[in-house]
């Protein structure tokens, strides 16, 4: 099973009312419950962890991971508000504005964290929850606890705005997660963020250098590569008319794992001998996966049987 840890939260996005008004509607998000959610709906094993609310906003989140076959035993439920994200879209590209202070997801902590059964295979981290504390010391702390017998994937999916005046806090906290990681996944944006300007192949082969065993990097409408010390295998995206780009990554994350899970290669020593076949494999599901996520409103990842 996939254990996805991370940001819940409710996404206010916008659109018109019958009135004709511009207007907000809620929609359950936040980039790794995004994809537990694509997990499940691609048939992975899902499960999710974070701090939840018990709020009305709160009971969407659960109810609406719950609808995707995730398995929502992990949650850490408490009487906390829940975190919204109003999000802006220019020309499909989306900006956020967050409200996160002293919520059920912010204010997670060591003490929340489960002991995970021998049936947990695999984690997933990242997102806006490993910038602020105390929830992304705790997530930090899981997968310290947990990568010497799990793997781990990291995708810090950076919102420079939301760590304005945390910078050299937060790329600590990253540069330890992704040393720990076997598997990394950067945008094309994401990966010059951290690493600077240059060539993606070998901006990936320095993150590789630190510990990972293969690197993903999304290059937008482009589409995406594997890079590991050895290969450098690139998918073309699907082309597809764009509503909006939300979740688009988080679900491409979800194909990787669905892919690397379908062949069997979820353990230590499989990610660090993937071959070319499983590589393109993942590269392929996570591409037409992100295709359909795109073409529609919101993070609404498709379902195995709409690929």
């Amino acid at each position: 099973m996939i254990l996805s840890c991370g940001e819940a939260l409710i996404d206010m996005l916008p659109r018109t009312s019958t009135e004709g008004e511009a207007c907000f509607a809620p929609y359950a998000g936040g980039a790794v419950f995004n994809t537990a959610i694509a997990l499940g709906r691609l048939g992975a094993p899902s499960a999710f962890f974070s701090g939840v609310s018990n709020d009305m906003l709160g009971e969407i989140l659960a109810d609406t991971l719950a609808a995707s076959k995730v398995d929502i035993g992990f949650l850490a439920r408490s009487d906390r508000p829940t975190t919204v994200a109003f999000v802006k879209l220019v020309n499909g590209q989306a900006t956020y504005a967050f409200y996160d202070e002293a919520t059920a997801g912010r204010m997670l902590s060591i003490a929340d964290l489960p002991e995970l059964p021998a049936s947990i295979s695999t984690l997933f981290l990242g997102g806006i929850s490993l910038v602020n504390d105390p929830a992304a010391s705790t997530y930090e702390a899981l997968q310290a606890r947990e990568c010497a017998s799990r793997v781990t994937m990291v995708d810090p999916n950076i919102r420079p705005g939301f760590i304005a005046g945390k910078e050299a806090e937060y790329r600590a906290r990253i540069e330890r997660m992704v040393a720990r990681a076997d598997i990394v996944k950067l945008s094309d944006e994401d990966l010059h963020w951290l690493e600077g300007q240059g060539d993606l192949t070998a901006l990936a082969r320095g993150i590789l250098a630190k510990g990972p065993k293969v690197v993903f990097i999304t290059e937008g409408a482009r589409g995406a590569r594997a890079v590991t010390a050895t290969q450098d295998i690139f998918v073309t995206a699907q082309k597809v008319t764009v509503v909006d780009t939300v979740g688009a990554g988080d679900t491409f994350n979800a194909g990787v794992l669905a892919a690397l899970h379908q062949a069997g290669a979820l353990t230590k020593v499989g990610v660090a001998a993937l071959d070319d076949a499983t590589l393109t494999a993942a590269l392929s599901l996570g591409t037409r996966a992100a295709a359909v996520t795109v073409s529609r409103a919101g993070a609404n990842p498709p379902w195995a049987n709409e690929l």
